[in-house]
């Protein structure tokens, strides 16, 4: 493994433009391509193709294309999970979603994160933040979750909702940024 990957892998600073990080684009191209053209291809067929490009896959994912993603090995979908149209996880750092997820349409899930520092962010330097949601979270549409935010279990996460920071177990949090409204049972 080449020193970028392993400096994106670990979230430290790395630079994107590498070869082996390229041909990992690439492979995360084809598979993309792949997985959105078989929308009338058998379930098993497309699972196939997610379970190729994906770090991990449970039992019953339905992932609606069009689906994009950085590498796509970066990314674990718990048994259940359901992502709608539209979905854009850039995967320089991990995407873990837990188990009975719902993402809704458009929904953007974002790793990366540049320097503030203008001459490192023009040579290109970035890092990546994890984001992590719990089990049943619901993402509506048009969310975008920020690097290095945690949703936890059970959370509902309003349409168009931009999470800047980490968000507690079984609570409804809307707005820009997000913040929450009230406790779930």
């Amino acid at each position: 493994m080449g020193e970028n990957k392993r400096l994106m892998l670990a979230g430290e600073w790395y630079i994107p433009d590498d070869p082996e990080l390229r041909a990992d684009t690439e492979r995360r191209a084809e598979l993309c391509a792949a997985y959105n053209a078989a929308t009338t291809a058998p379930s098993a067929d497309r699972h196939k193709i997610l379970a190729e490009l994906l770090g991990g896959v449970g039992e019953s994912v339905r992932v609606r294309a069009p689906f994009q993603c950085d590498f796509g090995y970066n990314i674990t979908i718990g048994a259940g999970t359901f992502v709608n149209f539209g979905a854009v996880f850039l995967d320089t750092g991990r995407i873990t979603l837990g188990a009975d997820v719902q993402i809704g349409p458009n929904v953007q899930l974002l790793t990366p994160t540049h320097e503030l520092d203008a001459e490192r962010r023009r040579a290109g330097w970035e890092k990546a933040l994890p984001v992590t949601i719990g089990d049943n979270v619901w993402l509506g549409g048009g969310v975008i979750v920020c690097p290095g935010v945690t949703i936890g279990a059970n959370t509902v996460v309003g349409a168009g909702a931009v999470v800047t920071k980490d968000l507690p177990p079984n609570v409804l949090a809307v707005g820009n940024p997000a913040r929450v409204v009230r406790e779930l049972t």
